[in-house]
């Protein structure tokens, strides 16, 4: 599986100081507790994962990732401490 990072998500990681095996470890053992969302592009949809990291101290990270099938990638949309506001 190849992933795809947007350059908003490699921001808001170092806004955040959190660095990639953050995200990876996320990907390996967090969850998904939300109803996915659809993507902008038609027919894929974005899921939130969570899970605290190694690096977060006591705080859950959430990655917005979009899988495609067709691909076999994984779009890295953002990066975001669960406790803080969404936009």
């Amino acid at each position: 599986m190849t992933l795809y990072w947007t350059g908003h998500a490699r921001d808001r990681l170092l806004e955040r100081n959190l660095i990639m095996s953050d995200v990876l470890h996320v990907l390996k053992r967090g969850f998904v507790y939300e109803e996915a969302e659809p993507s902008t592009r038609h027919g894929l949809f974005k899921y939130a994962m969570e899970s605290p990291t190694p690096n977060s101290g006591a705080r859950t990270v959430r990655v917005v990732v979009v899988p495609d099938v067709g691909t076999v990638g994984l779009k890295i949309v953002t990066v975001m401490w669960k406790d803080e506001p969404r936009n």
